[in-house]
């Protein structure tokens, strides 16, 4: 009978210091779990087309987990579709990154991931979700954050706007 340990399980990959994606059967070790001090699990495992309606409970959930200290793994069957895009959704909203340089920091840490074209588009209009969240916000005594990958990202749509707005 083989063993099956944490050495032959698939490692959960870091995204960033508080945020793991991995598939099911290792996000569902224990040991794994442990050793990685993960406190919050999310579960993307169920088939379904719609992912959009979750990106930002499931971003709000993994960046309060943060804020404790906490760390979460984001896992679906392979790990490379719906987790993937779970990820890439919290990296856009509370790390300020582009679809693109979100999408980067993904291939990085978890080389398979590759959303597919269903979710993909999810995450294109989440992107433009964003930069309209962004330019509604009221400036008027609030102090606001805009990263650099945000800030491009609106001046590359203000300035399209303007080119089309020409012709």
């Amino acid at each position: 009978m083989l063993d099956v340990s944490v050495s032959f399980m698939l490692p959960l990959c870091k995204i960033t210091d508080s945020l793991l994606i991995s598939n099911a059967r290792s996000a569902c070790n224990d040991e794994l779990i442990q050793k990685e001090a993960v406190t919050l699990c999310i579960n993307v495992s169920k088939q379904q087309a719609d992912l959009y309606k979750y990106f930002d409970r499931c971003a709000d959930a993994i960046h309060s987990e943060a804020n404790r200290g906490g760390r979460t793994v984001v896992y679906c069957k392979n790990g490379r579709s719906r987790s993937a895009t779970i990820c890439v959704a919290y990296l856009m909203k509370h790390q300020g990154l582009t679809l693109t340089n979100a999408f980067e920091v993904m291939k990085r840490a978890r080389p398979v991931v590759e959303p597919n074209q269903g979710f993909w588009a999810q995450l294109e209009q989440y992107e433009q979700e964003m930069i309209r969240r962004l330019i509604s916000m009221t400036l008027g005594g609030h102090r606001v954050l805009i990263t650099i990958n945000r800030l491009a990202a609106l001046v590359m749509f203000l300035s399209l706007t303007v080119y089309l707005s020409r012709y």
